[in-house]
């Protein structure tokens, strides 16, 4: 877990932590030499990574950075190193605003950033109206489990 001009706090890193375990639970993953890097930041932050690796030039509330294709994933119990699954990058701001915006708790927004980052890293995008269905009830059935729900 890094910070990148935002101010450590133990209780995003609980959160953070527990979501990121439910998820390589709920997708098997649980004993695979993997890891997720995630990055705490700001706004300014986060659009420079958007328009360095995106040529996207505005500010996001989530960036998802995949290491491996879909397909890769599945052969990586064979891996004898710890690899990276991938980077996810927050914004920390958007979060509290989002949170408020579709009021819930900001422990549900981070919740939900860091399930939909996941889900990117694992080859899952929103795209096109089906994909989109499907990784909502993913992105659901993870923060359901974890009693994380909508106010």
């Amino acid at each position: 877990m890094q910070y990148l001009d935002v101010k450590e706090n133990e209780n995003y890193k609980k959160i953070i932590e527990k979501v990121v375990k439910e998820c390589f639970e709920e997708e098997s993953m649980q004993n695979l030499n993997m890891y997720i890097s995630v990055t705490l930041t700001t706004p300014e932050q986060i659009r420079i990574l958007n328009n360095e690796y995106r040529n996207i030039d505005k500010e996001t509330d989530v960036l998802s950075f995949p290491m491996f294709e879909k397909n890769e994933i599945e052969t990586m119990n064979k891996m004898p190193i710890k690899e990276v699954l991938g980077d996810i990058v927050i914004s920390v701001k958007r979060v509290e605003e989002q949170a408020i915006e579709y009021g819930h708790s900001f422990e549900r927004e981070l919740s939900y950033m860091v399930v939909h980052g996941f889900y990117h890293l694992m080859g899952y995008d929103h795209i096109d109206q089906q994909d989109k269905i499907d990784m909502r009830k993913k992105e659901e059935n993870i923060l359901n489990k974890l009693n994380i729900i909508r106010n």
